[in-house]
């Protein structure tokens, strides 16, 4: 297998088409409701005019929830209220229609799509679609050892881009993307520390399932710890999520890169996601153009990392499970801005008026 260069993806990835949001921003401009009093919904529409290259805006119609699914070894520290070990129970919630992503996901009719990374069971314990991309079982604990060998996060990473390929060929127009894991914050924070240079107790937080004061220092000094073997590897975005990443957050780097390679929207969840997209931020500035951060899940690891890809949170309402039910709940909105402004009327526009003939005389005559 040839090595996989990240930063081919530099020269690959365009921004959503400029002109073409000035076009619907002309277009928004001409229709009954006043500019600006739909607030955040103009800013929304026009975003994904310009991702779509279309003016009026398509509604979505095709969404797609992906999930990606994996256990970490720094969970045996107690960094978690859930066990080392128990996110393939949670991955059996999603797939029964049981857990909150779910029920969402059913009643907003946007189907899930559940991918095993590295979660710690047999993998015949699983569905072949699930576990047919698994990189290995669990990752490493990474305040001690890597998380991966540098081929297994480069099989993850090209897993994720050939899992954008295919969403992209089936005709997925908007991503909802989340994780379902246990320990998965911790190495989400130690890579957002480690990219924006901040100290441990600054980006730890209490996790999905929230933990108490004494689990909170020991996952603090699991991202101290982890931190020390992250700084030497920043200008390798490959090592550092061999290093202190795993293959799930490998995974989604790789599938958020290749997204925006495909012009194909993505609504980022929690921490994590968060976490994947600021290291494929990293990669390619311009990626981020073609991402929405769904809500604000009051961790702080991912309030810095929005902060320094300049996303806005669509939504604050709090919610930490994870599994994309933060982002999920942002995809009505999604879908309210397309409605507004493909189908509320809009003026026709004036006609140019002809331009004078010139009287100045040529130089010469």
């Amino acid at each position: 297998m040839s090595s996989l260069i990240l930063d081919d993806f530099t020269d690959l990835i365009e921004r959503p088409d400029g002109g073409v949001r000035r076009d619907a921003d002309e277009r928004r401009e001409r229709q009954d409701v006043h500019p600006g009093a739909l607030g955040r919904l103009d800013d929304l529409a026009e975003w994904l005019s310009a991702a779509q290259s279309e003016v009026p805006v398509k509604p979505i119609e095709r969404p797609r929830a992906v999930l990606f699914a994996g256990d970490h070894g720094v969970a045996e520290l107690g960094v978690s209220a859930r066990a080392a070990g128990g996110a393939a129970d949670l991955v059996r919630a999603v797939l029964a229609g049981e857990s909150p992503a779910a029920v969402l996901a059913r009643r907003l009719d946007v189907p899930v799509r559940v991918v095993d990374m590295a979660l710690d069971c047999a993998e015949d314990a699983l569905p072949a679609e699930v576990a047919g991309h698994r990189v290995r079982r669990g990752s490493g604990r990474i305040d001690i050892e890597d998380a991966l060998t540098q081929e297994e996060a480069e099989q993850a990473v090209r897993a994720g881009i050939a899992l954008a390929d295919e969403e992209a060929d089936a005709g997925t127009d908007l991503v909802v993307l989340g994780d379902v894991s246990v320990g998965g914050t911790t190495p989400a924070a130690t890579l957002i520390a480690a990219l924006c240079g901040t100290d441990a107790s600054v980006v730890t937080g209490r996790g999905g399932a929230p933990i108490d004061d004494l689990a909170w220092m020991r996952k603090c000094a699991a991202v101290r710890d982890s931190l020390r073997r992250a700084r030497p590897m920043l200008g390798d975005q490959m090592q550092l999520l061999a290093a202190v990443g795993g293959a799930d957050l490998a995974a989604m780097t790789g599938f958020l890169l290749q997204c925006a390679v495909r012009r194909t929207p993505v609504i980022l969840d929690g921490v994590v996601s968060a976490a994947a997209a600021l290291v494929a931020q990293r990669v390619a500035f311009r990626a981020p153009d073609w991402w929405l951060a769904g809500h604000d899940s009051g961790e702080p690891a991912q309030a810095k990392a929005l902060d320094r890809m300049a996303l806005e949170p669509l939504l604050t309402h709090g919610v930490k499970v994870g599994e994309g039910v933060g982002a999920l709940l942002a995809v009505p909105l999604v879908r309210a801005a397309a409605a507004l402004s493909a189908e509320m009327p809009a003026a026709e526009p004036s006609p140019a008026e002809p331009s004078e003939p010139s009287t100045a005389r040529e130089d010469g005559e």
